[in-house]
């Protein structure tokens, strides 16, 4: 993919990889018919259309019955496979940080994270909406998924919030007034 977009002139090269990379996952996604959602901080920047800021990985959330399929389509197509657990599995290519969260519908029907039965997400996470940056058209987390794994980040990771996390609150806070008022 060649970026020509003058939005990218001043992103690093870093930004110019990763959504190289994204690009090629959806394109595998979509040829195997998997479903795939971005979530942190690209899928903010796909909800407002534009790069913010750089950023240190890819963070994508798909079915956990996709497993199998998605991890032998990435490593043919040149993926190291590298951490693997029963809640995620992540990859490297081209020095490109890329992790899979796996979902499934538990036996109450609620969408939680394999592995982390307590991990719930909304009902209305996986939605089929696609939003488009840069010639890539793909689906997001809903941006109230998005904000509510940001306020349990810390509870969830043990760490405090960084100061990205404090201001992609405020983001994810004004994307959805925004929508709100639409």
């Amino acid at each position: 993919m060649n970026f020509k977009d003058p939005t990218l002139e001043n992103e690093n090269n870093t930004s110019k990889l990763q959504l190289d990379i994204l690009q090629e996952i959806n394109e595998i996604c979509l040829s195997f018919n998997l479903s795939l959602w971005l979530r942190g901080g690209w899928a903010i920047d796909f909800l407002l259309e534009s790069v913010t800021r750089s950023h240190s990985d890819i963070d994508l959330v798909t079915w956990i019955e996709h497993r199998e399929q998605l991890e032998q389509a990435l490593v043919k197509f040149g993926f190291q496979k590298k951490i693997v657990s029963e809640f995620q599995t992540d990859f490297l290519k081209n020095n490109v940080d890329v992790s899979f969260v796996f979902v499934r519908i538990s036996d109450e029907g609620e969408i939680v994270a394999n592995g982390f039965p307590n991990w719930v997400l909304r009902k209305d996470a996986l939605t089929i909406e696609f939003y488009t940056l840069h010639g890539i058209a793909i689906n997001v987390l809903n941006p109230y998924q998005l904000l509510e794994e940001k306020k349990v980040y810390e509870k969830g990771t043990g760490r405090k919030l960084r100061p990205k996390d404090h201001k992609s609150i405020k983001i994810i806070q004004q994307i959805i007034k925004e929508k709100a008022s639409r």
